[in-house]
């Protein structure tokens, strides 16, 4: 009895060390996943309309070799004025649920908890507790570019 007793702990101690190892090694890669900033190009300043929002996607700052297409991520832009571009994150700063735009509500909408945000990313409605993030953004050889930074990928 006490060997069987041995033999049920020696294995519980196993699994518990496979299970155990790779979850707290994602826990701590997530924690300290830090990289350069990467400005992206996302298309030619003239593929934009004056007082349009798009979707434009781009490749995460620092993606690993595993991700697929979880290394692509994607932005909000808004073309305000010949000059003048702002680029938002996808995700409500409420749970991080990813917001769509409706054009003729002129407003971006978190399907997950009814957050609204008004055109210029501040929040309309619903529980987001701030703005939506917004990206740097800048013109260079007639690209426009949005800066990013590395998105924890786990798996």
């Amino acid at each position: 009895r006490q060997f069987l007793s041995r033999i049920v702990i020696t294995l519980t101690g196993m699994a518990a060390a496979l299970v155990g190892v790779p979850v707290i090694g994602t826990l701590l890669r997530t924690q300290s996943v830090e990289g350069p900033e990467v400005w992206q190009p996302v298309g030619a300043v003239d593929d934009f309309e004056v007082g349009k929002i798009v979707k434009v996607e781009f490749t995460n700052a620092q993606p690993v070799a595993w991700a697929g297409a979880a290394a692509r991520t994607a932005a909000w832009l808004s073309r305000r004025s010949e000059p003048e571009f702002k680029v938002f994150s996808v995700n409500c700063t409420h749970e991080g649920c990813p917001v769509r735009w409706e054009e003729t509500a002129e407003l971006f909408i978190c399907p997950c908890h009814g957050g609204t945000f008004h055109r210029n990313g501040n929040v309309a409605g619903g529980p987001p507790p701030r703005p939506l993030v917004e990206y740097p953004v800048r013109i260079r050889g007639g690209q426009v570019e949005v800066l990013t930074h590395p998105i924890p990928i786990t798996g």
